[in-house]
């Protein structure tokens, strides 16, 4: 039909012009179905719903041709074709890490890890090792502490936090900043208090506090917006450093954490929080080919800077789908652990206590209003049921002024515990509940304690309640909060086990597939990009992860187990577990 149109109406050059082309195109679209790289005998698990699973996939450039029998792949080996015969071995989508912090993960390898630390003289021993090393004045930096899962606890403590005595003995030239491992709070000696100026009438500020013992000092312990007092310091310190060592110093970072999210099969990072000076990096090295992961990036800045950058900083598949920045994080209260999340009623184990609103309800609304005006998402962190509470109330009250304004999937991050009556509204509203199935496990022995059984029972980490309702829920790890191994994640996604054994409310779990689609499709539906990833179907980018275990049908205890093998970003394998490259060289 074509062809007798372009005949009739312009003659018969234009018909011979046409006939050229279509000889052209005919030749591309064969050169097109000899794929690059094609996977035989697998286990695919597609996360489509036709079809669920196949056996073998084809790849041309950064894209999936075809997905399907091997017979049907077979057609597209050609002589260039490379060919990787997986033997059974399960294939997703790469994971997408709904939120986590990026700059924070590779930051996290430069500094002391507290993560295993099981006790407070650990920490200390730590601190005094580095101080052998350190130079005179040399900040420390460390981060992953959790005073709940101390054995024993402190026997001189303030809240369940110790005193800053025993970390200002060993460390008295150097000042030391030991972050939380939620990174609500930090834990400091008396240098560096000194150098932030911190007396005992020291105001705490705006959504912050500062520990204090019965006789007003500072025990150490800064919650919140409080820590702000001594990272100040901290920057005042560093400012004589030249930007390109400053530079040097991120990129150092991002490189550490691109290197961790490959290694997990992770292909997309959705960070939760960047300033603009970042963010201008990140264009900087998508527009030279060097950013390893494709970032999807919540911008962390204040309402004024928000609006006098809005159109330079909405970036959408920036830099060949590696860069896209399209939301706004807001921090609506603090952290559990630290007693910061906001809550309805007061804390069981500190009565009086309702946590910490950390932005005043204006300024949020603002915020709201400034993001629905621009075509930007907006990312919450709301802990406490209060929070919550207050996130849902503001995204409705701004739905309902803009009724033009449809399909905007702003999200709630963590979401924790929430008022039985709040559950719906997720699903109501279509906010998205991008949660941290880890945070349920590595918390839940002492959440009750917190919350009291039954508020723990009716709103903590309430999944299953959640998809009842018609949620979304995105899955990530908030690393480097937790550790960001996906299968550790899946695992506790799927069985809510404790270090102890024990199950924390097993009946809100994730089946396999939820959990699996958690951390696929749903996380690239959180973010507007659902058509181009977070599934294996043809014409989709072509990032998926090859796993050692079949983490849909083995037994649960072995799932944590489970190693990616291939990690293929962009029709690229990108990663290779260090057992195949051995295979090779042999």
């Amino acid at each position: 039909m074509t062809i007798t149109g372009l005949k009739r109406t312009h003659g018969f050059m234009h018909l011979t012009v046409f006939l050229t082309c279509f000889i052209v195109l005919t030749v591309g679209c064969k050169q097109f179905s000899q794929a690059d790289l094609v996977l035989i005998n697998a286990q695919i698990a597609t996360v489509e719903s036709s079809p669920e699973f196949a056996e073998a996939l084809a790849i041309h450039k950064d894209r999936l041709t075809a997905v399907g029998s091997r017979n049907l792949i077979k057609k597209y080996i050609g002589e260039k074709t490379q060919v990787l015969d997986l033997q059974g071995k399960r294939v997703i989508p790469g994971f997408i890490e709904g939120h986590a912090h990026f700059l924070g993960l590779g930051q996290a390898k430069m500094q002391l890890d507290l993560t295993r630390a099981g006790n407070w003289d650990e920490i200390v021993a730590k601190v005094a090792q580095a101080v052998q090393s350190a130079e005179p004045g040399e900040w420390i930096l460390g981060r992953g502490w959790h005073q709940e899962k101390w054995h024993p606890q402190p026997t001189r403590a303030r809240e369940g936090y110790p005193l800053h005595d025993d970390l200002s003995r060993v460390s008295r030239n150097n000042p030391v900043i030991l972050t939380h491992a939620s990174g609500h709070a930090i834990f400091v000696n008396k240098k560096a208090m000194d150098l932030a100026e911190i007396q005992r009438q020291t105001a705490d500020p705006p959504g912050g506090r500062i520990v204090r013992g019965s006789d007003g000092e500072a025990t150490g312990v800064f919650l919140e917006t409080a820590e702000e007092l001594i990272h100040a310091a901290y920057r005042k310190s560093r400012q004589d450093r030249t930007a390109e060592q400053m530079e040097a110093e991120t990129i150092k970072a991002i490189r550490l954490a691109t290197e961790e999210c490959l290694r997990y099969g992770i292909t997309s990072f959705y960070d939760a929080g960047s300033s603009f000076q970042t963010i201008d990096l990140f264009k900087r090295l998508a527009d030279e080919h060097a950013l390893g992961v494709r970032l999807w990036v919540m911008i962390g800045e204040e309402n004024d800077q928000l609006r006098e950058k809005f159109a330079d900083y909405r970036l959408i598949n920036y830099g060949d789908y590696h860069l896209t920045v399209r939301a706004i994080k807001r921090f609506m209260d603090g952290a559990l652990g630290a007693r910061g999340a906001w809550l309805l009623e007061p804390y069981d184990d500190l009565p009086g206590n309702t946590g910490l609103n950390t932005i005043p309800l204006d300024v949020f609304r603002e915020t709201t209003r400034l993001a629905i005006e621009h075509g930007f998402q907006v990312c919450t962190h709301a802990i406490g049921d209060r929070a919550n509470r207050e996130t849902l109330n503001i995204y409705e009250e701004t739905f309902t002024a803009f009724p033009n304004k449809s399909d905007l999937r702003w999200r709630i991050e963590h979401a924790q515990h929430l008022h039985p009556d709040d559950i719906p509204r997720f699903g109501s509203l279509g906010v998205i509940a991008a949660m941290q199935t880890n945070h349920c496990t590595s918390d839940g022995p002492w959440v009750p304690q917190r919350l009291g059984e039954k508020r723990a029972q009716e709103g903590a980490y309430v999944w299953k309640k959640l998809m009842q309702s018609g949620a979304v829920i995105a899955n990530g790890t908030d690393a480097p909060v937790e550790d960001i191994n996906p299968f550790a994640n899946f695992y506790a996604a799927v069985t809510r086990k404790m270090a102890n054994g024990q199950a924390f409310y097993p009946d809100q779990s994730m089946s396999r597939m939820d959990a699996l689609r958690a951390y696929t499709w749903n996380a690239a539906y959180a973010g507007f990009e659902e058509d181009f990833k977070g599934s294996l179907r043809p014409g989709k980018l072509a990032d998926l992860a090859v796993l050692s275990q079949d983490i849909l049908s083995i037994t649960e205890d072995k799932i944590p187990d489970s190693q990616v093998l291939y990690t293929i970003l962009g029709g690229k394998i990108v990663y290779q577990h260090s057992s195949l490259v051995r295979d090779e060289e042999e």
